[in-house]
């Protein structure tokens, strides 16, 4: 029988299995790369300031998506505990995405204005003097390092290659924006703008 000749040979199992998962792959995300609902952004959407996306690079840098997801999927429990479900509009301008369904610790897609800049300092410090059970560490270097401004306006420009609209004065002003800043103050900018577009429209 057929199966049984694909069966007993390996490389041909692997390479029929390399196609089968490529057409899966063409079936499920092409359609999805080209759909308006998919790549539109929401209502009222902007880039990132320059400050937001510095913390969301330290974010990334330290490994805050590997525990926090950023995806509130539709369903009642998420819902109910972490605010409206994702929109794939929101996500527009992001290079690269952070969802997920990892938690080691809360869904972070909504937390934007949820606490004070204070709260988050003291979190970030030593997370066990706000959340005692907490097993997230800390990170107390943000409070000392500051951000590379030089790097900053490349970062804006490069993402408006990729389709990002950072206008030229956004990317004039980028430096400035962030020179002498810690990094906890971006890391702060970044978390306190999360989800908060959705609801104030809600």
């Amino acid at each position: 029988m057929k199966h049984d000749k694909i069966e007993r040979t390996p490389s041909l199992m692997v390479a029929l299995i390399i196609v089968a998962i490529s057409f899966g792959t063409l079936v499920e995300l092409v359609p999805l790369a080209f759909s308006k609902n998919s790549t539109t952004p929401i209502e009222g959407l902007k880039p990132y300031s320059a400050l937001e996306l510095e913390g969301r690079d330290i974010y990334i840098r330290e490994g805050c998506h590997t525990c926090h997801s950023q995806m509130i999927r539709p369903l009642r429990a998420e819902t109910e505990r972490y605010g409206h479900y994702s929109v794939a509009g929101e996500f527009a301008y992001d290079r690269p995405f952070l969802w997920g369904s990892k938690r080691t610790g809360p869904d972070l897609a909504r937390v934007g204005e949820r606490y004070s800049d204070e709260w988050h300092r003291a979190h970030l410090y030593n997370p066990r003097d706000v959340i005692p059970e907490s097993n997230m560490p800390a990170f107390p270097w943000l409070f000392e390092d500051t951000i590379d401004a030089k790097t900053t306006p490349v970062k804006l420009s490069t993402l408006r290659k990729l389709g990002v609209p950072y206008t030229d004065a956004d990317i004039a002003s980028a430096e400035a924006a962030v020179t002498d800043v810690r990094e906890i103050d971006a890391l702060i900018a970044y978390l306190q703008q999360l989800g908060t577009l959705i609801k104030a429209r809600r």
